[in-house]
Protein backbone atom coordinates (compact mmCIF):
# COMPACT_ATOMS: atom_id res chain seq x y z
CA UNK A 1 0.00 0.00 0.00
CA UNK A 2 1.78 3.52 -1.03
CA UNK A 3 -0.09 5.91 0.32
CA UNK A 4 1.38 9.79 -0.63
CA UNK A 5 1.88 12.50 1.49
CA UNK A 6 -1.30 14.49 -0.17
CA UNK A 7 -3.67 12.16 0.90
CA UNK A 8 -2.65 12.23 4.65
CA UNK A 9 -2.65 15.46 4.72
CA UNK A 10 -6.16 17.04 6.22
CA UNK A 11 -8.05 19.53 3.66
CA UNK A 12 -8.05 23.13 4.29
CA UNK A 13 -11.37 24.87 5.56
CA UNK A 14 -12.47 27.85 3.06
CA UNK A 15 -11.94 31.14 4.68
CA UNK A 16 -15.17 33.63 5.11
CA UNK A 17 -12.57 36.67 4.42
CA UNK A 18 -11.48 35.67 1.04
CA UNK A 19 -15.02 33.99 -0.28
CA UNK A 20 -16.12 37.88 1.07
CA UNK A 21 -13.27 39.51 -1.10
CA UNK A 22 -13.90 37.24 -4.06
CA UNK A 23 -17.69 38.48 -4.06
CA UNK A 24 -16.83 42.38 -3.77
CA UNK A 25 -16.41 43.12 -7.13
CA UNK A 26 -19.18 41.78 -8.44
CA UNK A 27 -20.99 43.82 -5.68
CA UNK A 28 -19.48 46.78 -6.68
CA UNK A 29 -19.66 46.41 -10.65
CA UNK A 30 -23.64 45.65 -9.91
CA UNK A 31 -23.62 48.94 -7.93
CA UNK A 32 -22.04 51.07 -10.32
CA UNK A 33 -24.06 49.78 -13.46
CA UNK A 34 -27.42 50.43 -11.27
CA UNK A 35 -26.31 53.98 -10.68
CA UNK A 36 -24.89 54.31 -14.48
CA UNK A 37 -27.51 52.72 -16.75
CA UNK A 38 -30.61 51.76 -14.55
CA UNK A 39 -31.55 54.97 -12.30
CA UNK A 40 -30.92 57.00 -15.40
CA UNK A 41 -33.27 54.89 -18.19
CA UNK A 42 -36.07 53.98 -15.12
CA UNK A 43 -35.84 58.25 -14.84
CA UNK A 44 -36.27 58.71 -18.25
CA UNK A 45 -39.21 56.18 -19.08
CA UNK A 46 -41.26 57.90 -16.09
CA UNK A 47 -40.84 61.43 -17.99
CA UNK A 48 -41.66 60.12 -21.56
CA UNK A 49 -44.91 58.95 -19.62
CA UNK A 50 -45.45 61.98 -17.75
CA UNK A 51 -44.74 63.60 -21.32
CA UNK A 52 -47.43 61.08 -23.29
CA UNK A 53 -49.59 62.01 -20.66
CA UNK A 54 -50.10 65.46 -20.57
CA UNK A 55 -50.78 66.04 -24.54
CA UNK A 56 -53.44 68.46 -25.18
CA UNK A 57 -54.90 69.79 -27.78
CA UNK A 58 -52.91 72.64 -30.16
CA UNK A 59 -49.43 70.71 -28.85
CA UNK A 60 -47.04 70.51 -31.81
CA UNK A 61 -46.05 66.81 -31.42
CA UNK A 62 -42.82 64.87 -33.14
CA UNK A 63 -43.48 61.35 -33.27
CA UNK A 64 -40.81 58.92 -33.15
CA UNK A 65 -40.68 58.21 -37.84
CA UNK A 66 -39.97 62.19 -37.76
CA UNK A 67 -43.64 63.51 -38.48
CA UNK A 68 -44.38 67.05 -36.91
CA UNK A 69 -47.75 68.02 -36.12
CA UNK A 70 -50.46 69.75 -34.49
CA UNK A 71 -52.70 68.11 -32.42
CA UNK A 72 -56.40 68.29 -33.18
CA UNK A 73 -58.17 65.93 -30.58
CA UNK A 74 -57.18 63.74 -28.44
CA UNK A 75 -58.99 60.39 -29.27
CA UNK A 76 -58.59 58.26 -26.10
CA UNK A 77 -55.86 57.37 -23.40
CA UNK A 78 -53.72 55.38 -26.17
CA UNK A 79 -54.14 58.00 -29.27
CA UNK A 80 -54.26 61.05 -30.73
CA UNK A 81 -55.04 62.97 -33.62
CA UNK A 82 -53.04 65.09 -34.94
CA UNK A 83 -52.58 67.70 -38.55
CA UNK A 84 -49.19 67.08 -40.34
CA UNK A 85 -50.72 69.32 -43.19
CA UNK A 86 -54.15 71.18 -43.89
CA UNK A 87 -56.23 68.50 -44.24
CA UNK A 88 -54.30 65.85 -43.81
CA UNK A 89 -54.83 64.39 -40.18
CA UNK A 90 -52.96 61.14 -38.91
CA UNK A 91 -54.22 58.66 -35.58
CA UNK A 92 -51.21 58.25 -33.75
CA UNK A 93 -50.54 56.06 -30.65
CA UNK A 94 -49.50 58.46 -27.61
CA UNK A 95 -46.40 55.80 -26.77
CA UNK A 96 -44.83 56.81 -30.09
CA UNK A 97 -44.57 60.54 -29.42
CA UNK A 98 -40.90 61.16 -28.99
CA UNK A 99 -41.22 64.86 -28.22
CA UNK A 100 -43.66 68.36 -27.72
CA UNK A 101 -42.29 70.83 -29.16
CA UNK A 102 -44.80 73.90 -28.65
CA UNK A 103 -47.81 73.90 -25.48
CA UNK A 104 -50.85 74.48 -27.16
CA UNK A 105 -53.91 75.68 -24.73
CA UNK A 106 -56.16 73.41 -22.06
CA UNK A 107 -58.68 71.90 -23.85
CA UNK A 108 -62.31 73.90 -23.75
CA UNK A 109 -65.22 71.71 -21.25
CA UNK A 110 -68.60 71.31 -23.90
CA UNK A 111 -69.75 73.45 -21.35
CA UNK A 112 -68.15 76.39 -22.42
CA UNK A 113 -68.01 76.01 -26.44
CA UNK A 114 -71.55 75.79 -25.94
CA UNK A 115 -71.29 78.96 -24.24
CA UNK A 116 -68.85 80.39 -26.66
CA UNK A 117 -71.33 79.23 -29.39
CA UNK A 118 -74.56 80.80 -28.27
CA UNK A 119 -72.39 84.32 -26.99
CA UNK A 120 -71.34 84.44 -30.53
CA UNK A 121 -74.63 84.28 -32.25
Amino acid sequence: MLTTPAFAQAAGGGDTNSMLMSLLPFALIFVIMYFLILRPQQKKVKDHAELVKNIRRGDTVVTSGGLVGKVTKVVDDDQIEFEISDGVRVRQMRQMISGVRAKGEPAKEKAEIAKDETSAS
